[in-house]
């Protein structure tokens, strides 16, 4: 699903013209970046959190040349899949599994 089908499914869902749906979502999206960019965490019961994390600098490699590189230390986003969210995707994954194809 990418952004699109969101601002789409969040239409259909509370019926909203598509303008609107794009703006709570957007507005959403802002945010959650704002948030993640000053350091804060989120937590979405059910869902997940997004933490950032911070990686010290390391010599790295151009895969390239195989000439040695000092990566700069740097800060990421990370996601952590809630307990329900997993279950639910883990149960989807066994049900599509257990279906076997017709030849």
């Amino acid at each position: 699903m990418n952004k699109s089908e969101l601002i789409e499914a969040l239409a259909e869902e509370i019926n909203l013209p598509i303008r609107e749906a794009a703006s709570i979502t957007n507005t959403i999206i802002n945010a959650m970046s704002n948030a993640l960019a000053s350091d804060d965490s989120i937590e979405i019961r059910g869902f997940g959190s997004f933490v950032v994390k911070e990686y010290d600098s390391y010599t790295g490699r151009n895969p390239k040349t195989g000439e040695k590189i000092k990566v700069a230390p740097k800060k990421l986003p990370f996601f952590k899949v809630g307990k329900d969210l997993r279950e639910r995707v883990d149960q989807a994954g066994k049900k599509i599994k257990g279906k076997k194809k017709k030849k």
